[in-house]
């Protein structure tokens, strides 16, 4: 399993290089925040420099080390984390869990838009503190917006030939950046060691009730941007396994607080420096840099900050993907363009990050404006999987004053985070609260839909129905359809089947053919099982299948279907299938064709409220635009019959009273009537 990936230098570089990309970019703009939040460089004074700095610590100490990397690594699905691995764990205790891991994850995603904006805007505005660029450019926004979304672009781009050649550079570039982070940070303590008093917590609470801090409690909204990737740490488990985590962070978090305390000691020396009371928008980061080492910090910081949108991009693939096949998302096309496992594109939610990525650089333009619009989707995606640990904790049998005291003190300090970070709502913080709201509403809708399906939706046992089947297979009278006739369905529990499935068999056109499958795919919650279950009812006409595959598996199910025709040959439940005319001489199974029912929903469907008939039109508008269902499963090659049938089939022979028609006999037909 994943989570006992063995130590190595290779595997603790992978994990620099996959894991810590974004919480690894922080130190680039969370001072520059806290700065400019509380009236800029003019407005500092030490006791507000130490306690800012100790609220950074002991937020990355409090929610990454304590929550995250000692708590929530432990709740891992089969060595997966992240909230829909989180889910997948607890679902079954509540169906109201669903609500807390919709409203993560479309959070999440809305983080994943906003982190390339964010990252790479601060790390190209350092261009600024290079002579040879302000002399020519100065202050101009415009070629620092340009810059930036160039490089959105690029990166996006290269998303489809996959990265897993690139990644091997990943681990050794920000095992570098995390030592420069530390060596910097020690270059600046120097003469300023009073700033160590930040590593005691009781300045940090002290700043939060002093007269310096003019933000009050709503610094914590800037202190927050510290820990964003908190959340993608654990989502990320599963590419680099626990241990590694457990065996990388303390050096990360070391060279982490290294550079905060160095970004305070360098504020504490320059805090009256009229150079910088007059630079606008100060980034202490790039400031407290050597003049020799300005361009190398602009470069290692911009190839950190592409590895860390590269790390979002790679876990918002991801984590759409686990929702398609929770069924909490439409089916979109997902490519595997490399044989690196876990590796995925999906081209419309690449291209859809990109274009708002670009459209929030564009109209944002300067990173002190987008800062605004980041942090507020994540406290709420860490929120939610707060409220999913405490059910894992309980249903683990934690004991329960852990538990509770868990909850309490997550969720008070998280709900203060929130609160401070919704200040920033007018600012730009609707950004990321729209993005989220409009990915919640989709995935809502296809929770909601598919309970209306299966609340309307017509049960019949399938053995009630094996003696017409197997007379319909060896009727002779009517044409051959096919050799071996597929149906997936949505649902094989007690052997039943939606009544319109055999409609479409023996109603609306006898369909003969050798055998009938009936075939549930059936997402587990592991994520790498590949497994099918059968039941032949005692015929070798009749057959029908759990294919069970975990998932991050892909779906092709028309490959696994030939797989299973062949061992039910070999153990004769089925007859041989040989193939007088073929290409192949050895082939020996025979052809198939896929049925698949599209569910209409008509006006006169009835048993549905007015809400329940416009989530389920909602959800068909939806689906016109995104990839058909053939394509999800891997059938674009294989013969595929598509038929319309109403999502209620009235089962009543009579006619409506008001479709009655009036009768008149021996009348001429006039042109007006024609």
């Amino acid at each position: 399993m994943h989570q006992t990936k063995k130590v190595t230098i290779a595997s603790l570089l992978v994990a620099m290089g996959v894991v810590y990309g974004d919480i690894g970019t922080s130190p680039l703009y969370v001072m520059k925040a806290i700065l400019s939040g509380n009236g800029g460089l003019n407005s500092m004074n030490d006791e507000f420099i130490i306690g800012a700095i100790s609220l950074v610590i002991w937020t990355v100490t409090l929610m990454t080390t304590v929550k995250y990397v000692l708590i929530a690594l432990r709740a891992d699905n089969h060595g997966e984390g992240g909230i829909f691995s989180l889910y997948t764990l607890v679902r079954k205790i509540s169906p109201a869990l669903i609500f807390p891991a919709l409203i993560g994850g479309a959070a999440l995603l809305a983080d994943g838009v906003l982190t390339p904006a964010v990252t790479i805007t601060t790390a190209v505005e350092g261009l600024r503190g290079l002579p040879i660029f302000y002399d020519r450019f100065g202050n101009n926004q415009d070629i620092i917006v340009m810059i930036a979304i160039t490089i959105i672009i690029l990166l996006f781009t290269i998303q489809r030939y996959g990265t897993e050649k690139v990644g091997k550079a990943f681990g050794p570039i920000m095992l570098g950046w995390f030592t420069f982070l530390g060596l910097v940070g020690l270059y600046n303590l120097p003469g300023e060691w009073l700033i160590l008093k930040s590593l005691n917590p009781y300045y940090a609470f002290e700043l939060l009730m002093s007269p310096a801090n003019k933000a009050g409690i709503l610094i914590l909204g800037s202190v927050f941007l510290a820990t964003t990737g908190a959340e993608a740490l654990y989502a990320d488990m599963g590419h680099v396994g626990r241990r590694n985590i457990y065996a990388s962070w303390p050096y990360i978090k070391l060279c982490l607080v290294l550079n905060y305390l160095g970004q305070g000691a360098w504020l504490m020396k320059n805090r009256t420096n009229v150079d910088y009371l007059e630079t606008e928008d100060l980034n202490p980061f790039f400031s407290m840099m050597p003049d020799q080492l300005s361009l190398i910090a602009v470069i290692f910081a911009t190839l950190a900050a592409i590895i860390a949108s590269q790390s979002l991009i790679s876990g918002s693939f991801t984590l759409v993907s686990e929702a398609i096949k929770l069924k909490l998302f439409p089916k979109l096309k997902i490519v595997y363009p490399t044989s690196q496992k876990g590796q995925m594109y999906l081209p419309v939610i690449n291209w859809l990050l990109c274009l708002l990525c670009c459209l929030i650089v564009f109209g944002f333009k300067s990173s002190h404006k987008l800062e605004a619009a980041y942090g507020l989707a994540i406290t709420i995606t860490m929120l939610m999987t707060t409220i999913l640990l405490w059910v894992y904790l309980l249903k683990h049998e934690a004991p329960k004053i852990f538990a509770y005291s868990f909850l309490i003190f997550f969720s008070l300090i998280e709900s203060i985070f929130f609160f401070s970070s919704a200040a920033k709502f007018l600012h730009g913080g609707y950004v990321a609260i729209l993005i989220a709201a409009l990915l919640f509403s989709i995935m809502l809708t296809w929770h909601l839909s598919n309970k209306i399906k299966e609340k309307v939706a017509k049960k019949v046992p399938l053995q009630d129905y094996i003696n017409q089947l197997e007379r319909l297979s060896k009727t002779e009278n009517i044409p051959f359809y096919q050799t071996n006739v597929v149906y997936l369905t949505d649902d094989l529990s007690e052997q039943l089947v939606d009544r319109k499935i055999l409609y479409s068999i023996l109603d609306k056109k006898p369909k003969r053919a050798e055998v009938y499958w009936f075939v549930n795919l059936y997402v587990t919650d592991e994520p790498y099982t590949k497994e099918y279950y059968v039941e032949t009812f005692g015929s070798k006409h009749v057959v029908s299948i759990q294919l069970r595959l975990g998932f991050r598996m892909s779906q092709k199910v028309n490959v696994y279907m030939r797989q299973i025709v062949k061992e039910m040959m070999a153990k004769g439940l089925i007859d041989k299938q040989d193939q007088e005319f073929s290409i192949n001489p050895e082939r020996n199974v025979g052809d198939f064709c896929f049925v698949l029912i599209n569910d209409g929903l008509y006006k006169g469907t009835s048993g549905l409220t007015n809400f329940e008939k416009n989530v389920y039109q909602f959800k068909l508008a939806i689906k016109s635009i995104t990839t058909s269902t053939e394509n999800w499963f891997g059938l674009q090659y294989s013969d595929v019959v598509k038929e319309s049938v109403p999502l209620v089939i009235d089962n009543s022979q009579d006619i409506p009273e008001n479709y009655h028609l009036t009768m008149k006999m021996n009348q001429k037909f006039s042109s007006e009537e024609l």
